[in-house]
């Protein structure tokens, strides 16, 4: 090193994700400058140097999670944690002794199986709110249970036709039962919801991507661009210092969307700060299992899912050739089989080279669709926390509604590994829990229905979060390794998460994380 470094840490066992042998990694203006040895450490020390001995911990490329919404969940998880809900009386409990927001009643995480099979409808909470109006996010984020005095106070009285594949579930009369299904119904409640002033959404996200890096991640593919003006949020935020996680974020594409508004995605392409960009579209295929909106090849055991996102799968396929030819890269939420299936068919139909492309989440997927993906480069973007949302014996909704067959192939994530595919993992917090060692634990350990199948190793979960998790978003060339000239994101574990049992894992002691060559978390 010509050079003295601005960080060095000794002491380690480096992994490359890979062990290396190596012991010591220098840091100087933002990048890995030297791999060697502690004793090589003395070399590459000055007057200004941060020494920093990690006493043994391993130390991994810095971890990333590959689908995450920390802006946009800031509104998602506001109001009442129902995650721990497990039946109808245990909501009403909850909702009876939850805080009041401007006289509103909001919650998030609620469990489908919360309703043992029943319809959704707000008659089955109305007593416990005692006339409240009350707004609560199900747990897949993509469904909702308004009361009735919320849904008159958006003046919803009946069914509406969308652009996109969404709904409001009405009884056999025509009235509302609350259940607001998708994105577009949903967000007819917006405009009554309480607002998140600025600066405590703005105090939130601080502290949220705080509490990340203090799991060790230090970087997350960011799957929207939700709320007001996130750009200047962003910005505003660095005016005062560096956010402690590094956020690449794609916003959507949805359905309807004209040639403009394509361009416009486009150039929106062009906006970053110091510690955050926008790179790539993110598009939805379909919705979710649970609420019926999964696209499957046959339909599901309520005799619904037959129906795509968009309702013309041929206009998106038109808005992804549109922007592959202006290089960007998309992202693409599938979890039902015909979902997948025909984003596979639309990036076979754009040649080779050029931006790269990714599908999200992938929940059930035939044996005939596992190589596709490393034959057509796309990436798997795959969430394993999700499978605590299921039930090993199948009597979850989300088996039930699939049957046993499709069932049966919950959650393929080693399958895809050794079918050639890139497998990136995340959270897909506030889904799932952001802790990125309960990511790595659940791939090697998955729950429920996807119990029986063989987890990943050690060593495939720990690439999902970083040299797969890199090449989903064409970074591999910045970042994901530990190596001189990349990125210096960094993360130190008290336990080699490539070792350890799983368990052991979802709970190894974070001794320090760096983020382009920042100390973000140190323990």
């Amino acid at each position: 090193m010509s050079a003295a470094a601005d960080l060095v840490l000794v002491n380690a066992r480096v992994r490359d994700p890979g062990l290396t042998g190596h012991t010591a990694v220098a840091v100087r203006g933002g990048l890995i400058a030297a791999v060697g040895s502690t004793a090589d450490a003395r070399d590459w020390t000055g007057p200004g140097t941060e020494t920093v001995d990690l006493a043994g911990a391993t130390l991994v490329p810095g971890l990333t999670d590959s689908h995450s919404h920390p802006v946009w969940g800031l509104e998602m998880s506001s109001g009442t944690d129902l995650s721990a809900v497990t039946d109808l009386e245990g909501l009403r409990a909850a909702l009876r002794a939850a805080e009041r927001r401007e006289g509103w009643v909001l919650g998030f995480g609620l469990d489908h199986n919360v309703f043992g099979g029943r319809p959704i409808h707000h008659g089955l909470i109305e007593e416990a709110l005692a006339g409240a109006p009350a707004f609560l996010r199900l747990y897949d984020g993509h469904s909702a249970l308004a009361s009735a005095a919320a849904l008159t106070a958006a003046g919803i009285d009946g069914p509406r036709a969308f652009t996109q594949r969404s709904e409001i579930v009405c009884d056999t009369d025509g009235r509302p039962t609350g259940h607001l299904n998708e994105h577009a119904a949903m967000d007819l409640m917006t405009p009554v919801l309480p607002v998140t002033p600025y600066a405590e959404r703005r105090d939130r996200l601080v502290a949220l991507l705080s509490a990340m890096a203090a799991t060790g991640l230090t970087a997350a593919h960011v799957m929207d661009l939700g709320g007001h003006d996130v750009p200047g949020l962003l910005a505003a935020i660095e005016e005062d210092g560096d956010l402690p996680v590094r956020l690449r974020l794609a916003p959507w594409c949805m359905p309807g969307a004209t040639d403009e508004e394509l361009d416009a995605l486009v150039r929106l392409q062009e906006r970053a700060g110091r510690n955050w960009r926008i790179g790539g579209v993110k598009f939805f295929m379909d919705g979710t299992v649970e609420g019926g909106t999964a696209w499957l090849e046959h339909a599901d055991c309520h005799g619904q899912g037959t129906d795509a996102f968009w309702p013309d799968p041929e206009a998106y396929s038109a808005a992804v050739r549109r922007l592959h030819r202006a290089g960007v890269g998309t992202a693409t939420h599938a979890i039902g089989d015909a979902a997948v299936r025909h984003v596979l068919d639309t990036v076979e139909t754009l040649g080779a080279g050029g931006p790269r492309h990714r599908i999200e989440h992938i929940e059930t997927v035939p044996d005939d669709q596992l190589g596709r993906f490393a034959a057509l480069g796309v990436a798997a973007s795959m969430q394993p926390p999700h499978t605590a949302y299921t039930r090993a014996d199948h009597t979850d909704q989300w088996s039930l509604r699939l049957g046993e067959e499709r069932a049966a192939r919950a959650w393929r994530c080693r399958d895809l590994r050794e079918a050639g595919a890139h497998l990136a993992l995340g959270s897909d917090w506030p889904i799932a829990h952001y802790d990125a060692r309960e990511v790595l634990a659940t791939a090697r350990a998955p729950r429920g229905a996807a119990s029986a199948r063989h987890g990943l190793t050690g060593l495939m979960a720990l690439e999902g979060m970083t040299t797969h998790a890199a090449h989903a978003a064409g970074e591999e060339a910045l970042t994901g390794r530990i190596a001189p000239g990349l990125r210096a994101d960094l993360t130190a574990l008290a336990l080699d998460p490539t070792e350890a049992p799983a368990d052991e894992t979802a709970e190894a002691p974070v001794v320090l994380t760096v983020g382009g060559g920042g100390i973000t978390f140190r323990s």
